[in-house]
């Protein structure tokens, strides 16, 4: 693998993280926890897989500004900060800042694969 294949590995995190974040959000409204929690658990190693990636690729070839980045960077504290309460049990609080963490985080995702798209593939 080279450097020039990350963007494509990238988009395939990104877009695995917002499938898992999907079905973790479903299995939540259905009762299931253990589920969910596997679910938003593999999202989180997506995401991380994805943020070593983006940053070994943009080191060695720079970067193109896009909004999408600025929220990128905010959103890493929110999910660190969510995970770390539900994690904890703190699951009120979990639930409070989720429900603000759940829906950056997917458009990160799926914003994230859309960028992909426009400078590789079209």
């Amino acid at each position: 693998m080279s450097i020039s294949d990350l963007p494509a590995v990238n988009a395939g995190l990104n877009g695995l993280s917002a499938l898992l974040l999907a079905a973790g959000y479903a299995c939540i409204r259905s009762g299931r926890r253990d589920a969910h929690r596997n679910c938003m658990l593999a999202a989180l190693v997506c995401s991380t897989l994805f943020l070593t990636s983006y940053l070994v690729y943009h080191f060695h070839v720079g970067s193109v500004p896009f909004t999408h980045t600025i929220l990128a960077v905010l959103i890493v504290p929110l999910v660190a900060t969510t995970a770390s309460r539900a994690l904890r049990g703190r699951f009120e609080a979990h639930r409070r800042i989720a429900r603000i963490t759940l829906p950056l985080w997917a458009y990160v995702s799926v914003t994230g694969v859309v960028i992909y798209w426009m400078l590789y593939r079209l």
